[in-house]
């Protein structure tokens, strides 16, 4: 596999997880061939003109919008099986960690991977535990007749994304435990984030805090106050086409958009006068 550190801004960065083997259907495990099969139902009412399905996926993919990137990110890393463990340990499944060293010094790339991996975990852990709460609570709208039960196989997806973002982080944190990845700067990477650093003017001392949603633990120097976007979607599509791995396109405009949206929301929180009510 290929784990890729791709910073979207000087304070967050996507992790996108490239599986080089595709197994084939007789060994693929009932979860994966659930979610081929959803995928392809998915995509049958998306092809709709009209009537329900049609609103349903249209709500949905804004939803699915809404869902943090980093929940995608880890939801792109495999769950840890006893099979894929032995080959790890043994050294039959080669894992790379990608990265741009201008921005990411190898000495931290390790470090910003794990802490994509497991700062999310209390999190996916307790909305889990919600979702498997709401699911039986929702289930007697399936008496509703035609229209199938949404809020129920809403809270299942939501259940088995969290679940899924879960065991992403548990074989990465596995993976930096032992020592199994093998890290490769990527000059590919550096030509597209270098200028940018230039452009930007941040402070070589900064680098290092670029990674996570929260300072890596052995770092002492502060960015600056504002976060600021790396990444526009142009340079977004830039990044795709020299990778050359189209399906992250998506992973990357979806992670884009929120960071975008995100800085811009506390640019006007910050902007915004304060209540003259409160100063009285």
């Amino acid at each position: 596999m290929k784990f890729f550190l791709l910073p979207i801004s000087t304070r967050r960065t996507l992790l996108y997880c490239q599986k080089i083997q595709v197994l084939p259907k007789e060994k693929q495990s009932i979860v994966d061939k659930a979610t081929v099969r959803a995928a392809k139902l998915w995509s049958g009412w998306e092809k709709k003109e009209a009537g329900w399905q049609k609103k349903v996926v249209v709500y949905g993919n804004s939803l699915l919008r809404r869902i943090h990137f980093e929940e995608w990110g880890l939801k792109s890393v495999p769950p840890l099986s006893t099979k894929r463990r032995e080959e790890e340990v043994l050294g039959k499944d080669k894992n790379q960690l990608i990265y741009p060293e201008d921005i990411i010094p190898t000495k931290h790339a390790v470090n910003v991977l794990r802490a994509l991996g497991t700062d999310r975990e209390p999190l996916h852990k307790t909305r889990l535990i919600w979702c498997l709460i709401g699911m039986p609570i929702s289930a007697p709208f399936a008496l509703v007749p035609v229209i199938p039960n949404l809020p129920f196989f809403y809270l299942m997806y939501r259940a088995w994304s969290h679940w899924r973002a879960l065991a992403g982080g548990k074989h990465i944190r596995f993976l930096c435990d032992n020592n199994l990845l093998s890290l490769s700067p990527s000059p590919v990477l550096n030509s597209i984030y270098t200028p940018l650093l230039g452009h930007f003017a941040l402070p070589k001392d900064s680098k290092a805090d670029i990674g996570g949603a929260t300072p890596l633990p052995d770092n002492t120097s502060k960015v600056s106050e504002d976060e600021t976007l790396l990444l526009s979607q142009d340079k977004g599509r830039q990044l795709v086409r020299a990778l050359e791995i189209p399906e992250l396109e998506v992973e990357l405009e979806r992670a884009i958009w929120q960071v975008e949206t995100a800085i811009q929301r506390e640019k006007e929180k910050k902007a915004k006068p304060p209540d003259a009510t409160k100063t009285k």
